[in-house]
């Protein structure tokens, strides 16, 4: 991992929606290279055009372009505070965030890349309970219960985090009522995706829970009909609650079915209808 301040490709790194990359010239930059809405169909060359093409940049809370929407709700005071109490780390892919059973320090706020949340079961046996995309929060029930991490955090892809100590966080909790309103909303939105996730595992068949898994990453995630397999088997299989066998077997059933097309560096969806009828029917 490595500490620094958020630089030029991170900051559009994380638009899902649109990228716009920029080339150093001169002492600024021009556009070079974008594209739109399936922007992991050029993750890595985007990767590889940013990597020699960036500096860094030295911001703070108010100006960030990728802070989480909830900082709207803090004041001039509040942000001043958080920046004087915060660190941005880099991690790279399958370097993990937090450890489960750690003692909490900070909160942590997603700046770019995606990260899966899951729970260390026994056995090597685990069960992501989310993917976490920019500009999410990442707390957890050890805020106000006993201060230690109830589940751990890995990076996906190269990933950029702000860690913003628990006490300067509890504090502006306290004492600004906008900001703690929308902070429960969105903690309750991620419970509430929770509760509907364990009602699919608990209630359905196999089939039922990978259609769930593959609509929660087309539609929420990646916001595409296409993405690149950041995601390994093993984690989509955690993501179904099945094994690994399991999960590579109704992939390829799908497949045959015309519904995806799976290779080892894309899954795309096919059939959207079907793929939504399995789920229903479970």
């Amino acid at each position: 991992m490595t500490f620094f301040q958020p630089n030029i490709y991170d900051i559009f790194l994380f638009r899902m929606r649109k990228i716009t990359c920029l080339k150093r010239k001169n002492n600024g930059y021009s556009i070079f290279y974008t594209f739109g809405r399936d922007y992991t169909r050029s993750f890595i060359k985007f990767l590889d055009l940013m990597k020699n093409s960036c500096h860094n940049e030295d911001r703070h809370c108010a100006g960030c372009e990728f802070r989480s929407p909830l900082f709207c709700f803090l004041t001039e005071n509040d942000l001043n505070l958080v920046d004087k109490n915060k660190i941005t780390v880099h991690f790279n892919k399958g370097e993990t965030i937090r450890k489960q059973g750690t003692f909490m320090s900070h909160v942590i706020s997603v700046n770019s890349g995606l990260a899966k949340l899951y729970i260390e079961g026994t056995e090597q046996r685990n069960a992501i309970i989310r993917i976490v995309k920019p500009t999410n929060f990442i707390g957890g029930p050890g805020i106000y219960l006993d201060q230690r991490h109830h589940f751990s955090v890995t990076a996906l892809m190269e990933t950029t985090v702000c860690f913003i100590d628990l006490a300067v966080f509890k504090e502006i909790i306290d004492r600004n009522k906008s900001f703690s309103a929308e902070f429960m909303k969105d903690f309750s939105r991620n419970i509430l995706s929770v509760y509907n996730r364990l009602l699919s595992l608990t209630q359905k068949q196999m089939p039922g829970r990978m259609a769930d898994t593959l609509i929660y990453l087309f539609e929420d995630i990646f916001e595409s009909p296409k993405f690149t397999m950041i995601l390994s088997r093993q984690d989509i299989s955690e993501l179904s609650g099945m094994s690994k066998d399991s999960a590579v077997k109704i992939l390829r059933e799908f497949q045959h079915d015309g519904i995806i097309n799976l290779t080892e560096n894309e899954m795309e969806l096919l059939d959207s209808e079907a793929l939504h009828r399995i789920s229903k029917i479970g």
